[in-house]
């Protein structure tokens, strides 16, 4: 057949990367390819990511986008102004912070079903493949308390509404797709790859109380946060029996918390006539009209513990625990003041 000569005035697009590349543009981002990275940001809203012939066959456009934001979700959006969200691959924080962008990129996944298709594929795949049930379980463990705080700027700007609106929209395009993905042969060649059309899932539904579906083992009867028949993140009514949602916590520990202690509050007031202030004096400052407890930085002067230790936080404890004032005693664990510490400092959703 012979060439005809014509005019090309348009341009095919991937769907997926149509949709991430649009996402990546109204968070702030814009994105360009190249061979020679991987993936890297200037910190002046460039995102470079490698070129088709520098990726794998199971990486995809849309999933290397998704996986930065998530990067950005952790750092916050002061990292928008650094190279690489201010990482250090070679730093003795990198690997937490990178796992707490995996466990940010499981959750938003698996909201919309879409684990398998935007899937990591660095060498922290090892990791990503053992997630699994309630990945926030462990307040302990610094990357999760970060991935918390990033779910939590999910619903932000500059994130929201475009991320979201990215999932959606790829979960869309995912459920059509994986119904024209053809059937993988009853004894496949050697080496060959699955398509990951066959790995796409239906979306979970969402919990009865309209927060998203959970993957923890407990209920609502077992949560933290049930009080009477009320659930206090939900704001309703909840049956005991119905399944955990995303922000189901099996119990509160003060000493991995200690929220109310630090940042989550700025000032502890005591009355006059409270008797830690006879009893720890070095600890009390009169500002006049009131007086409060000393403070060192954010946190109280008498909170121990907290330090970060190869992605692991150290207990809390109160220095002062028989003689803390009154404000202390009156606090309750698992009220509204204390969700409220506790998504301050990101423990929390």
């Amino acid at each position: 057949m012979l060439a005809v000569a014509r005019d090309v005035t348009h341009r095919y697009v991937d769907p997926l990367a149509q949709v991430w590349l649009e996402a990546a543009r109204r968070i702030g981002l814009a994105v360009e390819r190249s061979a020679e990275v991987y993936a890297a940001t200037d910190g002046r809203g460039r995102l470079a990511i490698g070129d088709d012939a520098t990726l794998d066959a199971d990486d995809s456009l849309a999933q290397m986008i998704f996986h930065e934001l998530c990067h950005s979700l952790v750092e916050g959006e002061p990292a928008f102004a650094r190279p690489d969200w201010g990482m250090d691959n070679t730093g003795p924080d990198h690997d937490w912070r990178e796992h707490a962008c995996l466990r940010v990129q499981w959750l938003l996944a698996g909201r919309h079903g879409l684990r398998a298709l935007l899937a990591p594929t660095t060498e922290f795949r090892a990791f990503w493949s053992q997630l699994g049930g309630d990945v926030l379980a462990d307040r302990s463990d610094a990357s999760v308390q970060a991935a918390i705080t990033g779910v939590s700027r999910a619903d932000r700007t500059p994130w929201a509404p475009a991320l979201g609106d990215a999932l959606a929209a790829t979960a869309q395009i995912a459920q059509v797709a994986a119904r024209f993905a053809a059937p993988e042969p009853a004894s496949p060649e050697p080496g060959r790859a699955r398509s990951l059309w066959r790995e796409v899932v239906a979306p979970p539904a969402p919990h009865p109380t309209g927060l998203p579906a959970g993957d923890a083992a407990g209920t609502c009867g077992s949560c933290a946060w049930r009080t009477g028949a009320r659930c206090r993140q939900a704001g309703a009514k909840v049956d005991p029996a119905w399944p955990a949602c995303e922000r189901f916590e099996a119990a509160l520990d003060c000493q991995t918390c200690g929220a109310c202690c630090r940042a989550a509050y700025h000032s502890v007031e005591v009355s006059r006539r409270d008797p830690v202030v006879k009893a720890q004096p070095a600890l009390i400052v009169d500002r006049g009209s009131y007086l409060e407890i000393r403070r060192t930085g954010d946190r109280c002067a008498a909170l121990d513990g907290g330090e970060l230790d190869h992605g692991r936080i150290a207990r809390y404890r109160c220095t002062i625990y028989d003689d803390r004032p009154r404000t202390c005693r009156d606090f309750t664990i698992g009220s509204t003041h204390c969700l409220t510490a506790r998504r301050r400092v990101g423990l929390s959703l």
